[in-house]
């Protein structure tokens, strides 16, 4: 089911209208979860990152063992060249998508050089500036390398983000914070997690159970050139708890604002309100 509206879909080398059918039901990527995507971001005219958002589907790609069949420059060609029938103003998301067609001997290995590859342009307006979330906790976790292929973003993870939100949303809260398997703070359900403390920035050490996001790094980098300290670190449960401001980072929605975490509550700050400001005047400053 599409989220938005406005559908473009490129398989088999065009692009079609509307949301087209484009796996088959033998496919690999459709009986053995081999599929891994990416999301990237147009708005106010600027796709913010997209060169490095194709490269990363290509990187996940290879992590699942599925070949990957479109360099990123081509990709990124394919992108603008999809978004060139939408209004300057339209809010997109941009997902570039690959899937297995085959196994090998095996069957379940992938086969190398057996690969579907779409994109699916769809508009999704972004979020008002001060649109908050809540948090809680839930009782899964951030899964390991030794156990999933957490080193890319595919498709077969999501089941497990999926019964997190859902847990949270039976509580009465828009997501849940998400530890690792050593109880660690990881990320939340759908994006990465930032607090604010005493005007400086904590975030989780990337370990190696969660993608550290592009837009993550952005934000980051922002911060730092703008004198604001950040620290990636080991985080608890308390360490959000203690802190003056919450909000979480992703491709969806760039910044999101939390309002509460179980009991304690947070008001949009002046730093969560900066990161926002900074990430849309660095969007408008180049592609």
């Amino acid at each position: 089911m599409a989220k938005g509206t406005n559908i473009r879909t490129y398989f088999n080398g065009a692009w079609h209208d509307g949301d087209i059918s484009i796996m088959k039901a033998a496919d690999h990527g459709a009986w053995l979860g081999s599929t891994v995507f990416d999301g990237a971001r147009h708005f106010d005219g600027k796709a913010p990152d997209l060169r490095a958002h194709c490269a990363r589907v290509n990187d996940s790609a290879e992590a699942l063992m599925i070949t990957p069949t479109v360099g990123t420059d081509e990709m990124v060609a394919i992108a603008r060249e999809g978004l060139a029938a939408y209004g300057p103003d339209a809010a997109i998301y941009i997902r570039p998508m690959y899937w297995a067609l085959s196994g090998d001997a095996s069957v379940i290995v992938p086969e190398p050089g057996a690969t579907g590859f779409a994109m699916c342009l769809e508009e999704i307006p972004m979020a008002k500036p001060d649109a908050a979330t809540t948090l809680t906790t839930t009782r899964f976790r951030r899964p390991t390398l030794e156990n999933a292929v957490v080193n890319a973003k595919a498709g077969c993870l999501y089941p497990n983000n999926a019964r997190m939100l859902a847990e949270a949303h039976a509580k009465g809260f828009g997501n849940a914070l998400v530890t690792d398997t050593a109880g660690n703070v990881a990320e939340t359900a759908t994006a990465n997690i930032f607090a604010v403390k005493d005007g400086e920035v904590f975030t989780p050490i990337a370990n190696g159970t969660f993608l550290a996001g592009i837009t993550r790094a952005r934000h980051m980098s922002n911060m730092r050139a703008e004198g604001i300290a950040v620290h990636e670190t080991v985080m608890s449960y308390a360490d959000f708890h203690d802190a003056d401001e919450v909000f979480t980072s992703g491709n969806m929605m760039k910044v999101t604002p939390v309002k509460a975490f179980d009991d304690t509550r947070y008001q949009v700050g002046p730093i969560t309100r900066r990161v926002r400001e900074m990430y849309w005047d660095w969007a408008a400053s180049g592609d």
